[in-house]
């Protein structure tokens, strides 16, 4: 009885997610709903701290195809761990923090929230997880030559052309 209901459940809770067919036809690891919690996982995550139009958003970067593609290479145990966390940051994790809705519902300040008590929890496999996942963002989001600047960076010397490094 409770693997049907986990299973009804699960049903339920993955449904309403909706990529563009493009989109989905890129993907090696994540499905539709995956890929949209990696995606506003990454806009709060990688959220500018100041308003600049010239800060590229995780979107611009595509934070979350550097993911997918990333979880496509690793060993299976780390993606279904990965995978997992990420089940949990939509469906269990509002709930510890006093909501009700998945992750993806929720407007961006409650989101906040939400990825703030994943930091700061008691739990060490449940801080484990959000700086997993906030690894991965920043891992995403600044391999683009166009974040450096934020960071005052100008580009790995390693095969450095002569004349520095080219933003887009």
């Amino acid at each position: 009885m409770f693997l049907a209901t986990s299973g009804v459940f699960a049903f339920v809770r993955t449904r309403g997610y909706t990529i563009p067919e493009e989109t989905r036809a890129r993907l090696q690891s994540l499905n539709d709903w995956q890929y949209i919690v990696v995606q506003h996982v990454a806009r709060r995550v990688a959220a500018p701290d100041r308003s600049d139009a010239s800060i590229p958003t995780p979107d611009d970067t595509d934070v979350v195809g550097f993911v997918d593609g990333y979880l496509a290479s690793v060993p299976p145990a780390i993606r279904r761990d990965v995978l997992r966390a990420l089940a949990f940051v939509e469906h269990m994790a509002p709930i510890g923090a006093g909501f009700g809705a998945r992750f993806t519902r929720l407007p961006p300040d409650d989101q906040d929230r939400v990825l703030a008590s994943l930091e700061s929890s008691s739990q060490d496999l449940l801080r484990g997880a959000f700086d997993g996942l906030k690894s991965l963002v920043f891992m995403g989001y600044y391999r683009d030559p166009r974040t450096w600047p934020i960071l005052s960076y100008d580009g790995p010397l390693v095969n450095r052309p002569d004349k520095g490094w080219s933003r887009p």
